[in-house]
């Protein structure tokens, strides 16, 4: 069997299946990099899959004409947004403009596209996912919908609006609409899979999980945190070390200023607002065009003045991609034989390890002594 590309640049965006008339391509996830496999006893050679692939047809990309930094004014959204609102309030206006929003959200056991035309629906797609989501069949039904004269905005990854940048087409980019994430990198399905068996955790068998609430990144399901209170889970202590993506993402071509997209949102870290706003949440903003401008304009929004270069350089990934750690190959050779997600873990970050074993020791001295002064107070 071929592959559409190269399994080192392959970034699971499943545009080529979409494509595919006689369903040859199926993309199979190895944990360390995904393939694109095409079964040639059903392929015609038509070249569909490769026309739509983002790696062998790279999408034109765009310096930002403005930047911004700023949160929803419904208070509600702000909350509950990983930082400071932007996707949500932005989708509520564009769906009450009368536009379609897909954007990804776990339902089902799976982290998946969905469309979406009701506002009471929103608050499923909010929050950080750091896993990399299924986005089969979004395609064929973005260009079925922008073909009945709708608008739609997708929000998704850069490779993934790459993708359907290329499976849409120019004859109806007039009202396609796309905001990516800035993305540091992500684990494969099976990763996080892998991490949540230890804990008896099965992803089909709950209806919620989440990865980051603000800057208290930790893993919580709808039964319990994966984490004792006051450190990191394994899984997400890897991805803030960059040891459990995926090949691509060290070799991302996305890892720079220009965008492929008409938006691009994420956190405004370093940003010079005061602490009581960082502490609430604030987005980061850079727009493209009069769409990504559109975008912001129409929503219920606070925007502030940020500097780039300032955003940038608390934003690595707008300039270079994610360096692959020295206990990377550590790390996936462990999981490939079966070795322990934590034990793999502590092995190939034992300083970092080491560090959360302390935080956890003190964690607990301090909420001790907490208990103590507060029974004290009582009596």
């Amino acid at each position: 069997m071929g592959s559409v590309c190269d399994k080192s640049k392959c970034t699971a965006c499943m545009a080529c299946v979409d494509a595919c008339q006689k369903n040859a391509i199926s993309v199979v996830d190895h944990l360390k990099y995904y393939v694109a496999m095409i079964d040639e006893t059903k392929c015609i050679n038509c070249g569909a899959c490769r026309k739509v692939c983002q790696n062998l047809n790279p999408v034109l990309s765009a310096y930002p004409e403005k930047w911004f930094q700023g949160w929803a004014l419904d208070k509600k959204i702000r909350e509950e947004g990983s930082s400071g609102g932007f996707a949500t309030s932005i989708s509520k206006a564009f769906i009450e403009d009368g536009g379609v929003l897909c954007s990804c959200k776990f339902l089902d056991g799976q982290f998946k596209f969905h469309f979406s035309d009701n506002v009471g629906e929103l608050e499923k797609f909010c929050g950080s996912k750091y896993v990399k989501s299924n986005p089969i069949g979004i395609y064929k039904e973005i260009r079925r919908l922008l073909s009945s004269g709708k608008k739609v905005l997708l929000i998704a990854l850069p490779c993934q609006v790459a993708a359907a940048k290329n499976y849409v087409g120019n004859a109806l980019m007039m009202n396609f609409y796309s905001i990516d994430l800035i993305c540091h990198g992500t684990p494969s399905f099976e990763n996080l899979n892998i991490f949540l068996k230890q804990y008896g955790c099965d992803l089909n068998k709950i209806t919620d999980i989440s990865f980051r609430k603000k800057s208290d990144y930790k893993i919580r399901n709808d039964v319990r945190d994966i984490a004792p209170k006051g450190v990191f889970d394994k899984y997400t202590l890897a991805f803030l070390n960059s040891i459990n993506y995926t090949e691509n993402c060290y070799n991302c071509q996305y890892a720079k200023i220009e965008r492929v997209s008409d938006l691009t949102i994420g956190d405004s870290w370093g940003s010079d607002l005061c602490d009581e706003e960082k502490r609430k949440g604030i987005s980061l903003a850079l727009c493209m065009n009069e769409k990504g401008k559109y975008l912001l304009d129409n929503a219920s929004i606070k925007l502030e003045r940020v500097d780039l270069k300032n955003a940038i350089a608390h934003n690595h990934q707008l300039e270079i991609a994610s360096k692959k750690p020295k206990g990377y190959d550590v790390f996936f050779n462990g999981l490939e034989n079966n070795i322990p997600y934590n034990k793999l873990v502590e092995k190939a970050l034992p300083k970092q390890c080491f560090n959360q074993k302390i935080k956890a020791i003190l964690y607990k001295i301090l909420s001790a002594l907490i208990s103590c002064l507060y029974l004290k107070n009582m009596a």
